[in-house]
């Protein structure tokens, strides 16, 4: 039995293939073919645009497959009220940077545009078609038209839209094109999906809950180290309080009675700055080592 995985092909692709890499999946892509090869038996790849990959998996061409909470809203706002898809885990990732990408309203900075609601009768060009008429309803607001977007949309206004909605991670694009952002339409980040059918099958049930507790740990080990050190205890008060630790720091008494082994993971950041705190505290053999995953 094997488990098809649909891969978001495009900008998030080499950041899912390394994320994949640090939960313990190789997963090999070729500029030549849509199906990558993976050191899983039981796992058939396939690369598949993200707008494009809550379709697929709601009809069940694909058991699970990562995409952007903002492609599964356009999905379930284009469809009906409810989507044939779950999410079984938040994978705060992205193509720059591990957080989330936001949605914005944007127009020139020099326009009439100042808020949401100064998009009355206005033409608003975007991507995401559903996601913003849903947005302008919410608001009760009654734009002229929402227009699909093939791209390059943040030089269309102010002569082809009045305005847009596209996604940032920094802004510093919409600012180069003298864009001024007025209001944030969503919140995006990779989530990973199933189809409910497979979902009721007991053994890709596991596998898809499996893939998704070893892709958190991944995202939860990023940016953290391991730090191990051995302590007299009568400076052992001194040196906790200089840890800030993910959980409660693990304590061991060592084969010399007043000696304890200390090991925590902290954020990767503060070493430079910890490490000779913790040696003036009486740390000692101050051991540094990197992490693949950590399981909450």
């Amino acid at each position: 039995m094997t488990l098809k995985l649909g891969l978001p092909k495009g900008s998030l692709q080499e950041a899912t293939v390394q994320l994949f890499a640090r939960a313990g999946f190789n997963v090999y892509v070729s500029t030549r073919s849509y199906f990558p090869t993976i050191d899983d038996p039981e796992i058939e790849c396939m690369l598949i645009r993200p707008q494009e990959m809550p379709r697929y998996v709601c009809e069940g061409v694909l058991d699970a497959g990562l995409t952007g909470l903002d492609c599964v809203a356009e999905h379930r706002y284009g469809r009906d009220a409810h989507t044939c898809v779950t999410s079984l885990a938040d994978l705060v990732y992205s193509k720059q940077s591990f957080g989330k990408v936001r949605w914005v309203l944007a127009a020139p900075e020099d326009s009439r545009f100042k808020t949401p609601q100064d998009f009355a009768g206005a033409v608003v060009a975007t991507e995401f078609v559903h996601v913003t008429r849903n947005y302008f309803e919410r608001l009760g607001v009654k734009v002229k038209r929402v227009e699909f977007s093939w791209g390059a949309t943040e030089v269309k206004p102010p002569v082809l839209a009045d305005g847009i909605v596209e996604a940032t991670e920094t802004g510093s694009t919409l600012r180069a094109n003298r864009l001024r952002i007025l209001d944030t339409v969503m919140e995006s980040n990779t989530q990973l999906i199933a189809n409910g059918g497979s979902l009721s099958e007991a053994w890709k049930r596991t596998k898809i809950e499996n893939i998704a507790l070893l892709l958190k740990a991944a995202i939860e080990a990023q940016g953290r180290v391991g730090l191990m050190l051995n302590v007299q205890r009568a400076d052992l008060e001194k040196v906790l309080a200089l840890l800030p630790a993910l959980q409660r720091p693990t304590i061991s008494s060592l084969s010399e009675g007043d000696w304890v082994a200390v090991n925590t993971i902290i954020e990767e950041r503060t070493v430079r700055d910890l490490i000779p705190k913790l040696k003036a505290a009486g740390g000692q053999g101050i051991v540094e080592y990197p992490l693949n995953k950590i399981v909450v």
